[in-house]
């Protein structure tokens, strides 16, 4: 069982978040991953400007960055052992620009955002945000099979 942490940073918890956890689930179960702990904070344009600056810098707001831990640990309630893979953070402001840029909604740009960060919790990587990228191949494949039921 895979187990997500949602929670925000200089903006409110947004109501819709709950819906996140069950499609994040949804993505790690398409990637076959199982015993996953991750975490997912979402932000405004000036909290992840200082975390882009401060781990990559680049002074200039971003709208997703993962941190991969990738640490097996066992977990002594339930007697396994896991996988603490990371932490993925979203700016909703950069969420927002993007969808307007991209003509496309809020929900799928959030439903891409999310799909990249796991990817790159996976150990994925690219070199640019072109689309013929393995891992940008693949983002886009998930999101097509996983479209359904909006989370916002």
């Amino acid at each position: 069982m895979n187990r997500v942490d949602i929670s925000a940073e200089e903006v409110p918890l947004p109501a819709w978040s709950p819906m996140v956890n069950d499609y994040i689930l949804k993505v790690l179960d398409r990637l076959e991953k199982d015993a996953w702990d991750l975490s997912v904070l979402f932000c405004n344009n000036a909290y992840i400007r200082s975390l882009n600056e401060r781990f990559r810098n680049i002074d200039e707001p971003t709208d997703v960055l993962s941190f991969e831990l990738g640490t097996n640990y066992h977990d002594e309630t339930s007697g396994e052992t896991r996988f603490l893979s990371g932490d993925i953070i979203v700016s909703l402001e950069t969420l927002e620009e993007n969808a307007e840029y991209f003509k496309v909604s809020r929900d799928e740009e959030l439903r891409r955002l999310l799909i990249h960060g796991i990817l790159h919790l996976d150990g994925m990587d690219h070199q640019t945000n072109e689309g013929v990228e393995p891992m940008l191949k693949l983002q886009e494949q998930i999101l097509t099979e996983l479209s359904g039921e909006a989370i916002f």
